[in-house]
């Protein structure tokens, strides 16, 4: 493995008498593909949260671009950029606002937003879109703005909360594209996903069941050790035994 930029040792949340996440120790790589999969109610969000400095663990450790995930919340969320399925963008503001204001939360200087802000609209072909403001922009377009918008600060880890949901193959096909290149530069990608074949992408898969991780490795070491075809077959196999959901 590469340097290591996510590490969690037996890292555990409760809630009461109910533990949401138990115990899950894993490490990954500087630019990995991450897939960190689950059922509803397995877990991944709240470890996801905690991993963002968002939430603080029960027990364990972990850290998170060299920052410790008990005490050093805020550094963490400065070296790090999210995008969920709601995205997070701005539908009265223009693309170019969007893109300013994102910038100034992340703490780039006037001329580095206006260097970044820029490179972004060319590698997203969204010169003619500048103005446009982003509630006209089509689901798949504000996607992939959205992506650019929580790599602009140039972060050591960007997090992926199922970001792909309700668009068609063909958008989800181009955003991972814009995930490989993204990850070549030396980003990690932790990303988690409803669809199945987009665990085929990813570089390793963890897959929780009732708060633990009961499996991880390649997907296709994966598919081998379960005698399984396909990831959605892992998966399938592995919620069988869940007891608990959403």
């Amino acid at each position: 493995m590469n340097e290591t930029v996510i590490s969690v040792k037996e890292l555990t949340k409760r809630f009461g008498a109910f533990t949401a996440v138990d115990s899950i120790s894993f490490e990954v790589g500087r630019g990995e593909i991450f897939g960190f999969l689950g059922a509803n109610g397995a877990g991944k969000t709240t470890a996801m949260r905690m991993l963002c400095g968002l939430s603080y663990p029960t027990s364990g450790s972990g850290t998170v671009a060299g920052f410790d995930i008990m005490r050093e919340g805020e550094q963490i969320k400065r070296h790090i950029g999210y995008m969920s399925q709601r995205f997070s963008l701005y539908n009265d503001l223009t693309v170019w606002e969007n893109i300013c204001l994102f910038a100034g939360i992340y703490r780039l200087t006037k001329r580095e937003t206006q260097e970044r802000a820029t490179e972004l609209l060319k590698t997203l072909d969204f010169a003619s879109e500048r103005d446009t403001l982003v509630g006209a922009l089509p689901l798949g377009w504000k996607q992939k703005l959205s992506f650019a918008i929580a790599t602009i600060h140039h972060p050591e880890v960007v997090f992926l909360d199922e970001p792909t949901g309700g668009v068609d193959p063909i958008t989800r096909r181009q955003f991972w594209e814009l995930i490989y290149k993204t990850a070549e530069s030396g980003t990690t990608i932790f990303v988690t996903t409803h669809y199945m074949d987009e665990a085929e992408y990813c570089s390793r898969v963890s897959i929780m069941v009732d708060g633990k991780v009961c499996a991880l490795d390649t997907p296709a070491r994966l598919k081998q050790q379960f005698s399984a075809d396909s990831m959605d077959e892992v998966f399938r196999t592995l919620a069988r035994g869940a007891k608990r959901g959403e």
